[in-house]
């Protein structure tokens, strides 16, 4: 079903299985003045139509729906506009589900717990150009961005002993030698021993190079 709408409006198209929810997302939309829901479709398939015929600026999509899931839904439709917004709205917020959604292409990915107000400032920035996620959602993305910064840090230079990538790490962070010898209990001489190592094994001219070398692999956090 296609609801014309002013131009000057977002125009929405939402996907649901679940009339009810439907319903009360409607609802909450009509009561926003900078936004048009267009059009309702509750199905995958149903919904690849309905954007076809409606043209909207946001498509809002569950994840979890009888003939294609969000996941697929949103690359399919991306295939044919890859500058079309989704927001994919679910209960779901399991590893498989946010990451197969990000990957697909999704710009936004929110749980159905949201409020009012978080909806459509998710619509609004969506439709700006930008991209949102809920804050539990936002939090599993950074945890893992930081758990994989940690993991490759930690696998980087394995030439260096675990003392020399301490005295790397403390380099890397912008600390002089005395702060570097004080943090890890040793004199500057012992500082000054394992940066001469370091050099050597990395293979760089001076600390300044050390430097980008560690940070560019993560270090100095």
């Amino acid at each position: 079903m296609t609801e014309p709408a002013p131009p000057d409006l977002v125009r929405v198209v939402l996907a649901d299985d679940h009339p009810m929810y439907r319903y009360g997302v409607a609802a909450v939309l009509a009561d926003e003045p900078r936004v048009a829901l267009v059009g309702q479709a509750a199905s995958g398939s149903e919904l690849l139509e309905l954007v076809a015929s409606a043209g909207p600026d946001v498509v809002v999509t569950d994840m979890r729906m009888p003939d294609m899931d969000g996941i697929a839904v949103t690359g399919a439709l991306l295939e044919v506009q890859p500058e079309l917004p989704v927001l994919v709205l679910t209960m779901h917020d399991d590893d498989e589900s946010v990451y197969g959604a990000l990957r697909a292409g999704a710009r936004g990915y929110l749980l159905k717990g949201a409020d009012s107000t978080e909806l459509v400032s998710t619509i609004l920035a969506l439709a700006a150009g930008g991209t949102s996620f809920g804050p539990s959602v936002a939090r599993r993305i950074v945890g893992t961005f930081l758990e994989t910064s940690e993991k490759f840090a930690r696998g980087a230079f394995p030439e260096l002993t675990n003392r020399e990538r301490q005295v790397l790490d403390l380099l890397a962070a912008g600390r002089r030698n005395s702060a570097i010898a004080a943090e890890l209990g040793m004199s500057e001489k012992t500082v000054r021993n394992h940066l001469s190592a370091i050099l050597a094994k990395l293979q760089v001219e001076d600390r300044s190079a050390a430097i980008v070398r560690a940070r560019e692999a993560g270090l100095g956090r």
